[in-house]
């Protein structure tokens, strides 16, 4: 799977951690939707933290389709209210 962070890089996640990633992406649609921000913080990190340990940064100059596009790192807990719902970020 190739893991964009918006405005960042992309990255090759391996499957096993694909899995993962929707696991926590679905937490982090529960947690939005129930409006709670603690936990959608820490859920949202360790997203990110999945995909820059264990994923492949590409090189800057290959660009390819992304998989996933995650928003921005620094996105408010609002603008994850309207992005996190129903399926997430990441359709089962």
């Amino acid at each position: 799977m190739i893991v964009r962070i918006s405005g960042e890089d992309q990255f090759h996640l391996p499957d096993d951690d694909a899995e993962r990633l929707n696991e926590l992406d679905n937490r982090a649609v529960a947690a939005a939707e129930a409006g709670d921000e603690v936990a959608f913080r820490e859920l949202w990190l360790e997203m990110l933290e999945l995909v820059e340990r264990d994923g492949e940064r590409l090189p800057e100059d290959e660009l390819v389709h992304s998989d996933v596009i995650l928003p921005p790192r620094d996105i408010t807990f609002e603008e994850a209210a309207g992005e996190f719902t129903g399926e997430g970020l990441i359709p089962d």
